[in-house]
């Protein structure tokens, strides 16, 4: 197996989520977060997430038990060939994490990001020789959602990219390749999009928070986790595809595009959001709602991993 001993970097429930998803296949893991507790917080989140994973069929070569725990990250990567880091979105954290593990690292190691805001290009100075430093964006949660986006640059050692993507691909992920760096990747921005168009019709009054989310999930939203936009559009047309569909819905969608909405998350808009979200979630808990989101997220996977 490749890349059999691992290190996570960062234990918040992004890193607990990859420790998770590692173990799972099968390989060992390495730890490190400064946080006092991080241990039995990790430990928890693990135990937590392993019946989900064991649904999806992921659990069927890992233990659980395949983790330690050390004092510092430089001793934690120390012979791991693939290290997932996590720590906090800010840039004197990686770069301060970087400086500390460059000596440490096997010469044939691979670090990721999970970064979602900062850029490749802003995190590379945190190295000496960034030549084998990727970004592997995941989306949360990443022991049960497949997508993982990887990007390199001019600077990035050649097949480093490629051998990134045969390891996630290894445990389960579907990936993504980004040629042109920009803030946010490619999955954040289309959220960002969809986002600002929701918060759009919720504050103009046209939609409540529940029914603009319920629009989403119970309309396009199940389309989209079979196929992309575009494509279903393609297939909206019938024998014509895209062509036909463009040729007939171009004013259509030039005429929704100019009238779509550009708002702000000032603190009144931020308010009504909360307090139809608050109303949304019918007095659940945050640990309700998130148990709820996990077991849809796996049914859903259930019954598309066949037909994949």
């Amino acid at each position: 197996m490749e890349f059999q001993h691992t290190a996570c970097l960062g234990g918040g429930v992004i890193g607990a989520s990859w420790a998770a998803l590692f173990l799972a296949s099968g390989r060992s893991v390495a730890m490190y977060d400064p946080e006092p507790g991080v241990e039995a917080k990790v430990r928890a989140y693990i135990e937590s997430a392993w019946p989900a994973m064991a649904q999806l069929g992921l659990t069927q070569n890992g233990t659980p038990d395949a983790i330690s725990f050390h004092p510092s990250a430089a001793d934690a990567v120390n012979g791991a060939l693939f290290v997932q880091e996590s720590v906090p979105e800010r840039l004197r954290i990686k770069h301060a994490t970087f400086s500390a593990i460059e000596p440490a690292l096997s010469p044939d190691a691979i670090v990721a990001s999970s970064a979602s805001g900062l850029t490749l290009k802003q995190m590379q100075p945190g190295w000496v020789d960034p030549g084998r430093f990727v970004l592997g964006h995941p989306f949360n949660p990443p022991h049960l959602i497949p997508l993982v986006e990887v990007i390199g640059n001019d600077k990035t050692g050649c097949g480093v990219v490629d051998a990134t993507e045969q390891f996630y691909k290894s445990v389960g992920k579907t990936t993504i390749r980004i040629n042109k760096e920009v803030p946010g990747h490619v999955a954040n921005r289309l959220q960002a999009a969809i986002w600002r168009e929701a918060v759009n019709l919720v504050v103009s009054g046209v939609a409540s928070v529940e029914d603009v989310d319920k629009a989403v999930w119970a309309g396009p939203g199940l389309r989209w986790a079979a196929m992309g936009p575009t494509m279903l559009f393609n297939l909206g047309a019938g024998e014509g595809g895209l062509k036909a569909f463009c040729d007939h819905f171009s004013d259509t969608f030039n005429g929704w595009w100019d009238d779509l909405g550009e708002v702000h998350l000032t603190e009144e808009v931020s308010n009504k959001l909360v307090e139809g979200v608050e109303a949304e979630a019918r007095g659940l808990s945050p640990a309700e709602l998130s148990q709820k989101r996990d077991e849809l997220i796996v049914a859903l996977q259930q019954s598309i991993k066949d037909l994949r």
